[in-house]
């Protein structure tokens, strides 16, 4: 029965957040209200505040972070931490239904183009950066402050900031081969960085 009613409460959830999104589309985020939201996904405000506490939280929103730290973990013991970062971000976006790779491009460019999001997005940033040293460290046995754990995080929350700002000037390329490609050049580029061409 527990197993029912947290499917019903997964469905609510991406419901809201479609319909938030849907909208936000439609006559921009400032000019949407949580009433608004409620109304098109037939509920009440006080349920969209038990999924969201803030109409930010419904754009921040997903549910990626559980998927992407069990294919890092379930990478070789023998796959470099890096490597192992970059399969596990390459799989977990790429193999998100279509629906919901349309729905995490609309979030970034809310993301990118919104004052109030922008501030969010750092955090998320921050957030990710230190799950990812928490990775790398239990992966490598060292600490969270290892330089060598600084420099993957540094490279892989560097490689997905440029990914998000890409979205926009790439509106044909899912944000999965956007990331992948922008990993792949940083293994070219952090070996032998380009020098200037002659003139």
């Amino acid at each position: 029965m527990s197993g029912l009613r947290e499917r019903k409460k997964e469905r609510t959830r991406r419901a809201i957040q479609e319909h938030a999104l849907r909208l936000f589309g439609q006559q921009g985020y400032e000019n949407t209200t949580v009433k608004q939201i409620a109304e098109a996904a037939e509920v009440s405000e006080r349920t969209f505040f038990r999924y969201f506490p803030t109409k930010e939280d419904v754009v921040l929103w997903d549910d990626l972070d559980f998927s992407f730290v069990a294919r890092f973990r379930a990478q070789p013991a023998d796959t470099g931490s890096f490597e192992a970062m970059r399969t596990a971000l390459r799989d977990t976006f790429t193999e998100l239904p279509p629906t919901e790779q349309h729905h995490l491009r609309e979030r970034i460019e809310l993301m990118t183009s919104v004052p109030p999001l922008r501030a969010v997005l750092l955090d998320q940033l921050i957030g990710a950066g230190r799950t990812i040293a928490g990775l790398v460290a239990e992966r490598s046995g060292t600490g969270p402050d290892d330089p060598a754990v600084r420099a993957v995080v540094g490279a892989v929350v560097g490689a997905g900031f440029a990914a998000v700002l890409a979205v926009q000037e790439n509106p044909h390329t899912d944000f999965a081969t956007l990331l992948d490609e922008t990993l792949v050049k940083l293994t070219v580029v952090a070996v032998d960085p380009p020098t200037a061409s002659p003139t």
